[in-house]
């Protein structure tokens, strides 16, 4: 939280500081919008932020960022330089150290019918990032069998947790398990959220022997690990787009097995997009993983193979790799 708590202006930080250590624990989203209520998004609820430091439901009560607080805080993430973030505010966040992400909204400006970059940004999303190593062990058994590594989509909606499991997966592949060989393991970070890179550098622990291209596209960065860095495992986070499923096609038929995730609440949910249905109609992925909140973040809802039976637990063979 110190690194998140260095980007707000004194004024909220103040109020934050004074929830209790639980609270702060709990948070996984801080929002700031000029002159509207400050919310925070917790484990287990949404809530406002008084002018006291107290959680409220009812957004009468809440304090309200003014612009200079909105001011403070982009000069804070920004450095005072917003010519620095010139590629930032084109995509619509920044990723800062410790691998926390801020969304931005504001004034789109658009050129040749493309977005050029923000201006007057007058909101804030701080997504409060946090590992949780080991979450993944769960699933080691259901994904290597009899020396075979399968092909994986998580399928969870929103904020259940599949991208802090996507990325303790590529922790363990990468630095190897019991009965299980350490692996080659790349990453095509496009939102900088996997290993949450600043300058390059991961801010996550994505294991030893994984490598990191961050901020590129998936679909041009699968191809381009794959001709560069070797990996066993490809792991790219929320595919959708037909270059997307292109380059996972292209990856497989290469002999590099993906790992990799899809918005949805169910496997039929999920299967309904036209990329998502051509691969499960291809068999490419060996199993799905979902994911809800049923009992908090990350609950694993099941674990279904390329026919979309449930696979009950297994044990692991030792890997060959």
């Amino acid at each position: 939280m110190d690194r998140v708590l260095r980007v707000l202006p004194l004024s909220i930080r103040n109020l934050l500081e004074s929830l209790s250590p639980v609270e702060r624990s709990r948070l996984e989203e801080i929002r700031v919008r000029k002159d509207r209520p400050l919310e925070v998004i917790t484990t287990e609820k949404s809530r406002f932020v008084t002018p006291e430091g107290r959680l409220t439901r009812d957004p009468r009560e809440a304090y309200r960022p003014s612009g200079e607080d909105c001011r403070k805080m982009l000069n804070l993430i920004s450095n005072h330089s917003l010519y620095a973030l010139e590629e930032e505010l084109r995509r619509g966040y920044v990723t800062i150290e410790g691998g926390h992400r801020i969304g931005l909204s504001g004034k789109v400006v658009v050129e040749g019918g493309r977005v050029r970059h923000l201006r007057d940004i007058t909101g804030f999303n701080v997504r409060i990032a946090r590992q949780i190593p080991g979450v993944a062990g769960g699933l080691i058994p259901y994904l290597f069998q009899g020396g075979r590594v399968e092909n994986v989509l998580i399928v969870s909606p929103p904020q259940c947790g599949k991208t802090t499991l996507l990325r303790d997966l590529a922790r363990i592949v990468s630095t190897g398990d019991k009965g299980l060989s350490p692996l080659k393991v790349g990453i095509v970070d496009e939102r900088s959220e996997l290993a949450g890179c600043v300058q390059g550098i991961p801010q996550h622990d994505v294991g030893p022997r994984t490598d990191v291209l961050d901020g590129c596209p998936k679909a041009e960065g699968m191809m381009m690990m794959i001709r560069s860095m070797s990996p066993d495992i490809l792991v790219v986070d929320e595919i959708g787009r037909r270059e997307d499923g292109e380059a996972v096609y292209e990856a497989v038929h290469a002999g590099v097995h993906v790992f990799t995730t899809a918005h949805g609440r169910t496997l039929e949910e999920v299967c309904r997009r036209p990329t998502i249905s051509a691969l499960a109609r291809d068999g490419v992925f060996g199993r799905y993983v979902l994911l809800s909140r049923r009992r908090g973040p990350g609950t694993v809802e099941g674990v279904f193979d390329r026919s979309f039976r449930r696979v009950e637990r297994l044990e692991m063979v030792r890997s060959p790799c």
